[in-house]
């Protein structure tokens, strides 16, 4: 079963869990593409920690 990480309030990295979600199944004229690594940039922790909620 594939895993995500995922948030549902504003906060550092106590905020994040891992979950189990259901594997994506494609539509027509998509593929499904195995990922082995993946990264967040500053840019994006910055809005994990709320630094832009008043956009």
């Amino acid at each position: 079963m594939p895993k995500a990480v995922r948030y549902d309030e504003f906060g550092g990295i106590e905020v994040l869990r891992v979950d189990e979600v259901d594997r994506p199944v494609p539509e027509s004229g998509q593929v499904l593409v195995r990922v082995k690594a993946a990264g967040v940039n500053p840019g994006e922790a910055a809005i994990r920690t709320g630094a832009m909620a008043g956009r």
